[in-house]
């Protein structure tokens, strides 16, 4: 007996701190990320949506050192 399974994964670009938070951060990457989420859990399909934050990479270092 073989189960077909069908999963949807669905990841959004990691935030940096970086620089000030603006309109595009939420609808360039994350609500569009977020919605096609929803919907596809709405019509009962097995999603997982996966985001992170990335607080010690270069950009953050190269910030913070140009900030003292």
């Amino acid at each position: 007996m073989s189960k077909q399974f069908k999963r949807t994964l669905i990841t959004s670009a990691l935030p940096y701190a970086n620089g000030p938070v603006h309109i595009g951060h939420l609808a360039g990457v994350y609500v569009p990320a977020d919605i096609y989420a929803r919907y596809l859990r709405l019509k009962g399909e097995e999603v997982l949506f996966v985001g992170g934050s990335d607080e010690h990479g270069i950009p953050i270092t190269i910030r913070a050192r140009k900030e003292g």
